[in-house]
């Protein structure tokens, strides 16, 4: 393996190779981590968030750049409060003793080795929580070996198995081939999922399934790869939480909110499967009220 660095940024997929001691590589990161928001989140799977909410650690910056991103605030990476791993594994044992379920990392990989070091220190200071991995599923299997003592529970996205919508929707033709070779190594390190006894998940995967309106077929699409790979190793949860964007897209579809009969018919095409472990969302969950409030700072 490859030693990983920022100096020629190789943390993500897209392998920028920029210094980002001195510039922002393509994830809209510099050298030093950012976190937009660190608190109990409520709105995960009901086995990580439960009563007791998720331990939500936001890191700014994303190398994907979705089209539709449903945290846009903070994906550009500009934004947030510094921190240094000391400091940031002092939120993560805040979190523990405000009772979190576990500690949930979301889109954390390019921030890859500074994570790394962060949970080290919590560790030793006494953190005994689950650690959730909380990806795009666009991560590098470098990254993944380098973090792979550290994480507990991944929650990745599979977002397209089609090369042509990753690369209008994400700017990213290799996201199913990387995806997939990520949760590959996901469901290789993580084993058979696990619960404790308050039935909050302690090791294991879960792959989340955002239906896009106009594109319910490529969602069955995903749903079908997966369960035809991996059966009743991983979890499935299928979202149907989209939330257009305030700027319209060029891709009419996407400028709308997702249909019941959309949603419907996907989950009735994963019961078919059938899919035996699994998660849906009842109800109207496509609302500014599930996009949580971000500490955006005062930039660099």
């Amino acid at each position: 393996m490859s030693e990983l660095t920022m100096r020629q940024c190789n943390l993500c997929p897209r392998g920028c190779g920029i210094d980002r001691e001195t510039r922002h590589g393509v994830c809209g990161c510099g050298a030093v981590m950012r976190v937009a928001r660190a608190a109990l989140h409520m709105w995960e799977e009901p086995c990580l968030s439960g009563e007791r909410g998720s331990g939500a650690v936001f890191f700014a910056g994303c190398p994907l750049h979705c089209i539709f991103c449903q945290n846009a605030a903070i994906s550009g990476g500009d934004t947030g409060r510094a921190y240094t791993p000391e400091e940031l594994a002092g939120e993560m044992m805040r979190l523990q003793s405000e009772g979190a379920a576990n500690i949930n990392l979301v889109t954390a990989g390019q921030w890859a080795t500074g994570v790394h070091e962060t949970i080290a220190i919590a560790r030793e200071r006494g953190l005994t929580l689950p650690v959730v991995w909380n990806s795009s599923g666009y991560e590098s299997e470098e990254t993944l070996a380098l973090l792979r003592d550290d994480i507990d529970i991944y929650l990745p996205d599979l977002k397209y198995v089609s090369d042509e919508l990753a690369q209008h929707f994400s700017h990213a033709k290799d996201y199913p081939e990387v995806a997939k070779r990520a949760i590959a190594r996901m469901v290789e390190a993580a084993g058979e999922p696990a619960f404790d006894g308050d039935g909050y998940m302690t090791r294991g995967v879960i792959v989340r399934v955002l239906v896009l309106p106009g594109h319910r077929d490529e969602a069955c699409e995903v749903i079908r790869y997966l369960h035809g790979t991996y059966g009743d190793r991983i979890y499935i949860s299928i979202l149907n939480q989209y939330t257009p964007p305030a700027e319209k897209l060029p891709y009419p579809e996407l400028n709308r909110r997702l249909t019941r009969y959309e949603y419907d018919r996907v989950v009735e095409m994963a019961r078919e499967l059938p899919v035996n472990n699994g998660f849906i969302q009842v109800g109207a969950t496509a609302s500014e009220s599930f996009i949580p409030e971000f500490d955006t700072g005062e930039g660099r």
